[in-house]
């Protein structure tokens, strides 16, 4: 970087805590100096050398990343001039200035540094959540905690991009009290890393169902002692399908493999599309990939090839064989077609079923909110005892291992665990509680509802796969291969990618299961 451009990129940094910084109460009382180890505030006033938080984090954080989103997206404008694509960048930086902005904005109205303790004696307690359609939820059940309790502020911030925002905060160790997050590879890389503060004495964690706490276990890459997180909310993975059509021509729930094809092919006899899929967007494809798999595949898979015991090529054979059947009784060049195109088609009455996930429903609805919809496990195999419906934990909650008021963060998961704000979530967003207890689920999840209530669950095969090994474009791009050996191709490479994304993984797995013989 040039001396010019070192002068501007620094000018701006300080330029943006000054705006920042510029309407903190009592900026002027005194030089405060916020030390980069421990976030301290120093005071020629000796009696605020009493604080143990940082009042200005925030701020400072918060100029960070707008700063750091400013010259980054300036690096891919210098990069993308050497590739002729200056208009594209031109709307890119366009748009990071204007996030930034607002970034800037929110740091200037006083937010407060997190985990604090405040000067009235109130603790702070800030949670980071990641799902971006619940954002309003989360301000209501914001206000009712605050509304409701004097001795803790809570403070629930839903940023975009938030697992973006998250890895850049605990890359500059500027932790949250609470993360709500998914069940997933990001899950376990935190956890792998030491992020989280073992919870086993949370009392919270007696009315979560065992099945939801047991797919946490197995997110670990090697078996831990305690438990790390609160599972809130699930969701529900199958086919999707339409009741008013299903009763008007007499079809009816198939329970195995050869059941579900006859109906495909009976609807299609009678001059209506059964399936509908959106593999434009690659991300779609692992909907029936996951769906058939936790009825083929053992849950713990990943976990099995990791030790050595076996590989996928022997596990995701069939799985990929039956998702490419599928195709024959979709619509034309279901490549051609996104996720927004398929949920729009199905909304609209132009298939009678779509392999989606119950987080599609609210999507559908918003084309057709007459829409007459439910849903059933999708059959894979040909013994109906061995169906298990495809869910996993959408939502969990962990403490960070930072976090200075267990007590006060353990109030706000008990809080959100409360029977009434449980339902309130469900009823928004047609999830599945975590939690057990006789709530009320959304009517789509009819048929699902003896298998939710048996705990005849498995989770998401794809929570366990590394986002850099992209298997959705593997998926897709073994369902366009028309090569008589397209399988064996796929199966190999998804074998040579796991290893090639997992080493680090795969060398921890092997040397746990070398050192501890005798455990499972």
């Amino acid at each position: 970087m040039s001396q010019k451009n070192r002068f501007f990129w620094g000018s701006l940094f300080f330029l943006g805590l000054k705006i920042c910084h510029g309407n903190i109460p009592g900026q002027n009382d005194g030089v405060a100096i916020c030390t980069k180890k421990h976030g301290i505030i120093e005071k020629k006033d000796q009696e605020s050398r009493k604080s143990k938080k940082c009042f200005m984090q925030k701020h400072i954080k918060l100029t960070q990343t707008f700063f750091w989103s400013i010259y980054n997206k300036h690096q891919l404008l210098v990069e993308d001039r050497k590739t002729g694509k200056e208009d594209v960048m031109k709307k890119r930086t366009v748009a990071a200035v204007g996030v930034g902005t607002l970034t800037l904005v929110f740091a200037a109205v006083g937010l407060s540094g997190c985990g604090s303790n405040q000067d009235d004696g109130v603790v702070t307690i800030e949670m980071v959540q990641y799902k971006p359609e619940a954002v309003d939820v989360f301000k209501e059940l914001e206000q009712k905690f605050n509304e409701t309790h004097d001795d803790i502020q809570l403070v629930i911030d839903s940023p975009n991009d938030a697992m973006t925002i998250l890895k850049t905060r605990f890359i500059r160790e500027d932790y949250p009290d609470i993360i709500a997050i998914g069940g997933d590879i990001n899950y376990s890389n935190f956890l792998d890393a030491g992020l989280f503060m073992d919870i086993s004495d949370f009392d919270g964690l007696e009315d979560i169902k065992q099945v939801y706490l047991d797919m946490d276990k197995e997110l670990e890459y090697v078996p831990m002692d305690g438990v790390y997180a609160v599972p809130y909310m699930a969701n529900a993975a199958g086919v999707l399908y339409n009741r008013d059509m299903f009763e008007e021509h007499g079809w009816e729930i198939p329970t195995t493999w050869d059941e579900f094809i006859s109906l495909c092919q009976e609807i299609q006899s009678e001059g209506v599309q059964p399936l509908y899929f959106g593999y434009r967007d690659v991300w779609t494809c692992l909907a029936p990939w996951n769906a058939m798999a936790v009825d083929l595949a053992p849950s713990d898979v990943c976990y099995q090839v990791n030790a050595g015991e076996t590989t996928f090529a022997e596990n995701y054979r069939e799985v990929a064989e039956k998702q490419k059947q599928l195709l024959e009784y979709a619509q034309d060049d279901p490549f051609a077609y996104s996720y927004n195109d398929a949920c729009t088609a199905f909304a609209r009455g132009e298939s009678a079923m779509y392999v989606i996930g119950s987080y599609a429903v609210p999507q559908i609805q918003s084309v057709n909110p007459e829409i007459n919809i439910d849903s059933f496990v999708f059959p894979a195999s040909n013994n109906p005892e061995e169906n298990i419906l495809n869910s996993g934990n959408d939502l969990q909650m962990s403490v960070m291992a930072a976090c200075e008021h267990k007590e006060e963060a353990y109030e706000v998961m008990r809080f959100l665990l409360e029977d009434e704000n449980v339902q309130f979530y469900v009823n928004d967003q047609s999830a599945v509680p975590c939690k057990e207890g006789d709530f009320e689920l959304a009517p789509m999840l009819d048929s699902m509802k003896p298998y939710i209530e048996e705990g005849r669950l498995a989770d998401y095969q794809d929570h366990h796969y590394p986002s850099e090994m992209s298997v959705d474009a593997m998926i897709q791009t073994y369902l366009l291969d028309d090569d008589e050996n397209a399988l064996d191709t796929f199966m190999e490479r998804f074998d040579t990618e796991w290893v090639r994304y997992n080493r680090d993984v795969i060398r921890k797995v092997q040397e746990y299961t070398e050192q501890n013989p005798d455990k499972e």
